[in-house]
């Protein structure tokens, strides 16, 4: 069985997404930003959460590996 990951609270989450806490705050608010857990009055982000957050925002361009010949524009 694998050990559970350490559970960051919203300003180690913050830290590590590179954004302030109160933007997580504001994106809670607004059912927004990655999922968190709440235990009592306390906010929880599970760090597989942060990083599927992140990864679902990736953004490929032109000379991205994973971009092939054919979806690129054709230059005349």
């Amino acid at each position: 069985m694998s050990e559970p990951q350490k559970k960051l609270n919203t300003a180690e989450a913050a830290e590590y997404l590179g954004v302030r806490p109160n933007t997580l705050e504001v994106w809670r608010c607004k059912h927004k930003g990655p999922r968190y857990s709440k235990i009592g009055s306390r906010v929880l982000y599970d760090m597989a959460d942060l990083e599927a957050f992140f990864h679902a925002r990736s953004v490929s361009t032109l000379e991205s590996p994973d971009t092939t010949q054919r979806n690129r524009p054709k230059r005349e």
